[in-house]
């Protein structure tokens, strides 16, 4: 009876020294959670184009968004600003049909609106200066002497 009885208490100390190592360690990290200093706010990478105020225009182009000044781009700014970066417009280069496909895809899937009279305007904006860049063919080459390769 004694060999179950010193056996029911070795158990019964572990447990308990179990239960305490486990309490200090949550008790120790809440204490260190609630006294941890204050964490600063992170600096925003980018403002955002509607919190800008200021339309200065350098060499043609709109300094708070990057896209090139001309007819339409107030209004291409307003509606496309409000959802996306207007860093994923310059960085494309779209026909008027691509550009036109773009913004039903939108409409479609991503709850852009109607643009209503502003559609045509954008849509010649973009088609203008955003248009796929001509890529020629490259120049002959010069080199007339041939190596041979062994």
């Amino acid at each position: 009876m004694k060999k179950g009885f010193d056996t029911s208490v070795r158990r019964l100390t572990l447990l308990l020294a179990s239960f305490l190592v486990l309490f200090i360690i949550l008790f120790g990290g809440l204490f260190h959670w609630a006294n941890r200093p204050p964490q600063p706010k992170p600096e925003p990478d980018e403002i955002l184009p509607e919190m800008v105020t200021d339309d200065t225009v350098e060499n043609g182009i709109h300094l708070a968004t990057g896209f090139v000044d001309d007819t339409g781009m107030k209004a291409t700014i307003q509606n496309c600003t409000n959802c996306h970066s207007a860093k994923l417009v310059t960085q494309n280069r779209m026909s008027r049909e691509g550009w036109e496909a773009t913004i039903r895809w939108m409409q479609e899937t991503q709850n852009l609106w109607d643009l209503g009279n502003n559609e045509e305007l954008i849509l010649t904006y973009l088609s203008k200066n955003y248009a796929p860049q001509a890529k020629g063919r490259r120049q002959n080459l010069n080199q007339t002497e041939w190596y041979s390769l062994k």
